[in-house]
């Protein structure tokens, strides 16, 4: 069997634009992957055609770690934009041999280690500015059954933090804990915001809300930065997202730099990549909590990275908070269940896209706004999250 074709499909999902790759094989099988990019997709699927297929087809899809480890070392500037290109193939290559096993990816990752794959909701506060609006929708949130809450409450916020936001943010998290209860996970979301002064005056400000994690304090490119405030306060902090290479996440590891490191498996180079930086993590005792804030493919990716995984924590979930359409993009994948996922034994990555939905909803540049542009919150999801709860 070997690789015949590779296909790129583009829907929009109102903040953002959905990159689909197909890689059809000579045998008639074929594999779906992911490599959206906020603000990037065109160019993800020019490097796709130009670049990638042509080192793939011809190739045989069980070979993965030889495809994706030359098309690492190939690629040789790095960066976001070809790490996307390369993990979506992957988990393309990843659906194939699944289906041509007749088994779910994560039975060939280990298979199932955990019954549970907990959920964290995203998304969910586009629109809020006040702390009561904050507190309203968090309750409803926690209405659909989600235990975890991840949020930004620092507006637009860069490096040294104004009194009056530091106020704004504390009543918004204050409020946030008092609507939830002790029991919620409340995850504060910086976004690389702050600098080092800054962000440690603010994690030890909020400390009696109890935070389960505060997530990139720092620009997520300083892991010294990092690992320097790690020593310096008790919240726990998470990162990761924004890092692409083994290399990267090594050094993130080994400086310990976090508690729970949030690899993004379709931009850190795909399945493989993610299993081999969790077992990094383990070895620190660290745990992980992947980043996927795209769309359904690469959340297909990550839960079978979570349910095979042992010190995978908690999965990060927009869908219920998404476009009306999203599921129609993947005939009506949706596998959130009250507040947590829930994985079949569909063979491969267990879900197909649907074309002509995908063409119902083409392209739209610049869907994706700035986070430091003042409407940013009041267009996150675009208040969007009017999907049936099911």
């Amino acid at each position: 069997m070997k690789v015949a074709r590779c296909e790129t499909l583009m829907a929009n999902a109102g903040l953002r634009n959905y990159l689909f790759i197909r890689l059809v094989t000579d045998t008639g099988l074929t594999g779906v992957g992911e490599a959206s990019l906020e603000w990037q997709e065109k160019t993800v699927e020019t490097l796709v055609h130009e670049w990638l297929a042509p080192r793939v087809v011809g190739r045989d899809p069980f070979d993965i770690e030889l495809i994706i480890g030359n098309l690492i070392r190939d690629q040789y500037q790095g960066g976001a934009t070809v790490m996307t290109a390369i993990s979506g193939v992957e988990l393309a290559l990843w659906d194939i041999v699944g289906k041509a096993c007749s088994q779910p990816v994560y039975r060939l990752l280990g298979g199932r280690y955990h019954r549970r794959i907990p959920a964290y909701a995203n998304g969910w506060y586009g629109g809020a500015q006040t702390p009561p609006e904050y507190a309203e929708r968090a309750r409803e949130v926690v209405g659909r059954g989600y235990r975890g809450l991840k949020f930004d409450p620092f507006g637009t916020a860069w490096k040294e933090l104004r009194e009056d936001e530091a106020e704004r943010a504390i009543a918004i998290v204050a409020a946030i804990r008092e609507a939830t209860g002790p029991a919620v996970h409340l995850m504060i979301e910086f976004h690389g915001r702050l600098d080092i002064t800054s962000a440690r005056f603010m994690i030890r400000q909020l400390e009696p809300y109890a935070p389960s994690w505060c997530e990139e304090p720092v620009v997520p490119e300083s892991l010294d930065l990092l690992a320097e405030l790690k020593q310096q306060v008790q919240t726990p902090l998470a990162a990761g997202e924004r890092l692409y290479t083994l290399a990267d996440f090594y050094r993130l590891i080994r400086l310990r730099a976090v508690d729970i490191v949030q690899m993004d498996i379709a931009h850190c180079g795909g399945i493989l990549a993610g299993k081999k930086i969790a077992a990094m993590a383990a070895a620190q005792d660290l745990r992980i909590a992947p980043h996927c804030s795209v769309g359904p493919v690469a959340l297909a990716a990550a839960l079978h990275v979570d349910v095979s995984t042992p010190n995978f924590m908690v999965q990060e979930a927009f869908a219920d908070f998404d476009v009306p359409w999203r599921n129609s993009l993947v005939c009506g994948w949706n596998p959130i269940h009250n507040g947590e996922y829930v994985l079949d034994d569909t063979p491969g990555l267990g879900l197909e896209l649907d074309e002509a939905a995908i063409n119902d909803h083409p392209y739209v540049a610049h869907a994706f706004p700035s986070l430091w542009d003042g409407n940013w919150q009041t267009n996150f999801t675009q208040n969007q999250g009017q999907q049936e709860h099911t």
